[in-house]
């Protein structure tokens, strides 16, 4: 890629669903978009995508490269790589740098890159990330329907995650592992709705075949299970835009990190935008990419207004010198 072709009207840092549908909208603009991506999605060990009306049940690769297809259909530039550094400001421009040393610039800069999942350091939770350990009832609760789910405690909010995935069996089964203390109401509200709370630490779960079969508390006994409930910290995918000063704040929730925006996706740096899970931990693919869309918008309007501004000013000194 040559420095002269490198300069876009925006670059797309992240090419997950929310950096795609921002890269389709802005196509549509009549737009140059860049966006760049390090081929680590968060939901690619997932077997489907849920809750996304019209691609219910489709695997993220499969979304991604239907993405993508769109994406370039529209002109986008579809850059494997990752990003190391930005530099830059909204007066200059701004300028990525990849990790095989290629530079990209741009005149807006949108950060798509998601969060990160720390999981507890038990063995065997890593391996079943998203098949048979999970975290969100509202993307993975139909597909473990009336079978046996353990909530390991990992906080505050695990006794919420044990009420609720109830909705979806009635075999549930709250792991204090030694950091949960049920308290006020939380153990009526837990017997009240059979949920059965075993105390003691977790030390591993027990796998067969393909299948995870039970959790191990220490010393041994161990509880049949299906599957298993975790609540991940989640941490903002932010290090390579420290040089233009942005940094992750912690989430009132108290279960992670993330890149505060106003209500378009703008961030505290001008001309910097965000969308997607980097600033909104809740958001499911359908609502990131939703968000993103909007965000596009945002990002076209502020660039609308730039020429607008430098052609208005063009075009009043064309009169000045011709005396019109």
């Amino acid at each position: 890629m040559t420095e002269q072709n490198s300069f876009y009207d925006v670059l797309v840092v992240g090419g997950g669903a929310a950096g795609l549908s921002a890269a389709l909208m802005l196509g549509r603009t009549r737009r140059r978009v860049a966006v760049v991506d390090g081929g680590e999605p968060r939901n690619a060990p997932a077997h489907g995508v849920h809750g996304f009306l019209s691609r219910d049940g489709i695997s993220p690769a499969e979304l991604l490269a239907t993405g993508r297809d769109q994406a370039q259909h529209y002109g986008a530039d579809i850059i494997n790589g990752t990003v190391v550094a930005a530099a830059g400001g909204v007066e200059q421009g701004f300028e990525v740098t990849l990790d095989d040393g290629r530079r990209l610039h741009g005149r807006r800069l949108l950060i798509t890159t998601g969060l990160v999942d720390e999981l507890p350091d038990i063995p065997g939770l890593r391996e079943r990330w998203g098949r048979d350990v999970l975290h969100c009832p509202f993307c993975h609760g139909w597909e473990v329907r009336d079978q046996a789910i353990g909530v390991l405690g990992t906080g505050p909010w695990s006794v919420h995650q044990a009420l609720l995935f109830r909705q979806w069996s009635s075999n549930i089964t709250l792991f204090l592992n030694d950091v949960v203390e049920p308290s006020g109401d939380e153990p009526e509200q837990l017997a009240a709705r059979g949920v059965k709370v075993v105390p003691g630490p977790v030390e591993t779960v027990r796998v067969h075949g393909d299948a995870l079969k039970a959790v191990v508390l220490a010393g041994g006994p161990e509880v049949a299970v299906d599957a298993v409930v975790v609540g991940s910290r989640v941490h903002a995918r932010l290090d390579p835009f420290s040089g233009l000063g942005l940094a992750a704040v912690p989430h009132p929730m108290g279960i992670g990190d993330y890149l505060e925006t106003d209500a378009e996706g703008g961030t505290s740096v001008p001309g910097v935008w965000a969308a997607g899970n980097v600033t909104d931990m809740r958001a499911q693919v359908l609502a990131s990419a939703a968000a993103a869309s909007w965000t596009a918008v945002m990002i076209n309007n502020s660039l609308m207004a730039e020429e607008m501004d430098r052609d208005l000013a063009a075009y009043r000194e064309s009169l000045a010198v011709t005396g019109a």
